[in-house]
């Protein structure tokens, strides 16, 4: 009997400490995204914006119109979460095939200090030649953080160098520029496959 009631008392641990993972994440989620039903929720999330691209090229949201987009942020000097997101992203789009070639795919820069167009190309280049990389001034990339409803924040090192800790999960926009979905990282390669490809099934 006693091994039985370490067994239960067991299980309601860690029942209670998946609940509050659970809203913990929510938090989070509503931190960044807002509250459903809210001024600044999913509905909110994209806008209007001005910056340049890996090859120097002024780019506006209106360039990413006309097929879905995938939008993902980070910064080149990122040690694991960054090259690690745009590994697999570049292998979903060799899984999606000829499809690939509907869809946009960006990587947006937190950290405009220090990611120049000419960085972001030599940065990006490890990953083929289907992702676009935007960068920008900080007030540029100040108004795309704020449209997308993006968390960042600036961690300094010991060393005097820093990092940027930032939101991870890839923004999926429509055709006509509106939010259609995320993709969390580390989230299982079907699953993100999967909405890559509702995403340019639905156009």
């Amino acid at each position: 009997m006693r091994a039985i009631r370490w067994i239960a008392w067991i299980l309601v641990v860690l029942v209670a400490g998946t609940t509050m993972a659970v809203l913990v994440s929510d938090d989070i989620r509503d931190a960044v995204l807002g509250k459903p039903g809210q001024g600044t929720g999913i509905a909110d999330i994209g806008g209007p914006f001005q910056l340049v691209d890996h090859t120097g090229k002024p780019v506006t949201e209106k360039d990413f119109l006309g097929k879905p987009s995938a939008f993902f942020f980070g910064f080149t000097h990122c040690p694991d979460v960054c090259p690690t997101t745009l590994y697999e992203m570049s292998t979903w789009l060799d899984e999606l095939g000829p499809d690939a070639d509907k869809l946009n795919v960006a990587f947006v820069t937190v950290d405009p200090e220090r990611d120049t167009p000419e960085l972001m190309n030599n940065y990006l280049s490890a990953f083929g030649d289907r992702i676009t990389g935007l960068s920008g001034t900080p007030e540029q990339v100040s108004q795309i953080v704020k449209e997308f409803k993006v968390y960042r924040r600036k961690v300094e090192q010991e060393d005097g160098e820093y990092v940027m800790d930032h939101t991870a999960n890839v923004y999926l926009m429509d055709a006509g520029g509106k939010f259609a979905g995320t993709i969390a990282y580390g989230e299982a390669d079907d699953i993100a496959l999967g909405k890559l490809k509702r995403l340019v099934a639905g156009g």
